[in-house]
């Protein structure tokens, strides 16, 4: 993850130093019929006007670094890391960074046949194969996805792209299939999470206390703890939960670090804890999620709803 930020931080520096706009980088890491994923690096920041454009397809934006406005007619979000943008084919939608420069998403597309049939296998009614809200915050049941997808970025050549997409599309429509259209972020509200938000992915092993980060905000720690979970849709505590987590994956998954020094590096005080936490996120132990070959195409993680399932149909 800190490889991840550093590259977005690279890109922001080199345009503040060349003097111009802030732009947008595409990298495909993979295409197929009627689906396609891309590294999608932007640089923009509060002196450039948001963008609008229009979703050519299904789009499932995984944000990897950094945060950003998204307006939809499905709602406005503040889009954290770990959250997921959702955009309807046809749709325009408009993209701003008022608090802060650049961000990094994993974006997948599906032509929107693909995804009605994605979403139709995996269950979801005719009634939700269209996305209703404007993006899904950091839960549980992606936190395995997300992981993979960002692991891929630096490991493209051993991840099943396709296996991943579809696993995303899938899981993506069932939780999205209940989520009303979103209004809009009360006043102020961004402006004091973002930097937060920020702060967080960027170092999320560090000391985080409720109280400290609201007195950053400027707000008092019940205030803030309101405020955050407003809008990101998640509490502060499950967000650097979330955070240390991933971070434990992607380094786990990518290096040969002692589990003990993976936990202790990622803000976990007592290793017992960081397994337990581990294994709700991921359903699977530390040990068990880097494989011998640290091969991200065997990095198979599933949410514990999905273990469940498999355990009950054996």
């Amino acid at each position: 993850m800190a490889k991840i930020a550093a590259e977005l931080i690279g890109a922001v520096t080199r345009r503040l130093e060349e003097g111009t706009p802030g732009r947008m980088a595409v990298r495909t890491l993979a295409r197929g019929d009627g689906w396609s994923v891309h590294d999608v690096v932007c640089t923009a920041g509060p002196p450039d006007r948001p963008y609008g454009e229009r979703h050519t397809s299904m789009a499932i934006a995984l944000v990897a670094a950094g945060t950003f406005h998204y307006r939809s007619v499905g709602g406005t979000a503040l889009m954290t890391p770990g959250a997921l943008l959702l955009g309807n084919a046809g749709s325009a939608f408009e993209c701003g960074h008022e608090h802060g420069f650049g961000d990094r998403c994993v974006a997948f597309h599906f032509r929107p046949d693909v995804f009605e049939r994605l979403a139709a296998d995996a269950g979801v009614p005719a009634s939700g194969r269209r996305f209703r809200g404007a993006h899904l915050p950091p839960l549980r049941a992606i936190s395995g996805l997300s992981a993979r997808a960002c692991a891929g970025l630096h490991a493209n050549e051993g991840l099943d792209w396709s296996e991943l997409a579809f696993e995303l599309a899938a899981e993506t429509a069932r939780l999205a299939g209940g989520t009303a259209p979103g209004g809009t972020l009360p006043p102020g509200a961004a402006a004091r999470v973002s930097p937060i938000a920020r702060r967080i992915a960027h170092e999320p092993g560090g000391p985080l206390a409720l109280a400290d980060l609201a007195s950053e905000a400027g707000l008092s720690p019940y205030h803030f703890l309101r405020t955050f979970q407003r809008v990101t849709g998640v509490t502060p505590h499950q967000y650097v939960l979330r955070m240390r987590l991933r971070q434990a994956a992607l380094r786990l998954a990518g290096g040969e670090a002692r589990v003990l020094d993976v936990a202790l590096d990622c803000g976990f005080g007592d290793l017992s804890n960081f397994n337990r936490a581990f294994r709700r996120e991921f359903g699977v132990r530390p040990g068990a999620y880097r494989p011998p070959s640290l091969n991200p195409r065997s990095i198979r993680v599933t949410s514990p709803r999905s273990a469940a399932r498999r355990r009950t149909r054996a």
